[in-house]
């Protein structure tokens, strides 16, 4: 059953597994709301106890994975309701301390297929959407979807777009797109929706890499436009 906690009146907590608990910040997946659970994902993590097995940040909540072993639901329970006391509510992350990424793009042509279209529905040329798109600085929200799908905040409003009515049966690894009032970039070939406007030749995914995803929830991306294939 969810409980409010002590420390934020938005926050609930409740158990979604014999070792895991799920702490939601409120109802709405917007900028504050998702800083806040950046700073208290930091928080966690610069106390991190022996039993912590894992933290994984999402728009509006974070999961909390333990140790059965070593601590019961209810004392992570109490542990964290003591985090949340400590943090004020308007709580952020230093955005001095955050790491910055930057993600060369192709835009436009095979890499981008979607560019032109997005522009003109946008009622704008492709290169002012190529060039609007790169001036943003974004911050991972979350990584989801598939293994290290960055969900991208910091969209200039007036370029946001629906998703396609169709999806697209396969996507290329690298793809950026625009999905809605947000961005994103494809990790690997797969299925997807989103205006694709661009692609990067990074790798975002690798298993064999410690850690295996390039991007990591709270982390700043800037995308710079080059020329060439991607």
């Amino acid at each position: 059953m969810a409980r409010e906690t002590d420390g934020h009146e938005r926050v609930l907590l409740e158990a979604i597994a014999d070792d895991a608990l799920l702490l939601r910040i409120g109802d709405r997946a917007d900028a504050t709301t998702n800083a806040y659970v950046h700073a208290l994902c930091a928080r966690i993590r610069s106390r991190r106890p022996v039993w912590l097995h894992d933290l994984v940040p999402a728009y509006a909540s974070a999961g909390v994975f333990f140790d059965a072993r070593l601590i019961d639901a209810p004392g992570a329970e109490a542990w964290l309701r003591d985090q949340l006391a400590a943090l004020p509510s308007d709580a952020n992350p230093s955005t001095a301390t955050a790491r910055i990424v930057d993600i060369p793009v192709v835009y436009g042509g095979d890499a981008g297929p979607d560019l032109e279209s997005a522009a003109a529905e946008l009622g704008i040329s492709s290169a002012q959407l190529a060039q609007r798109h790169a001036a943003g600085e974004y911050t991972v929200a979350m990584i989801g979807f598939a293994p290290g799908f960055p969900y991208l905040l910091g969209l200039d409003p007036a370029l946001a777009l629906p998703r396609l009515a169709t999806p697209r049966t396969s996507v290329a690894a690298g793809s950026v797109g625009i999905g809605g009032a947000q961005t994103g970039i494809y990790p690997r070939e797969s299925p997807g929706g989103w205006r694709l406007i661009g692609r990067t030749p990074l790798v975002l995914f690798d298993p064999t890499q410690e850690p295996p995803a390039l991007l990591a929830p709270g982390d700043r991306v800037r995308f710079v436009a080059v020329d060439g294939p991607a």
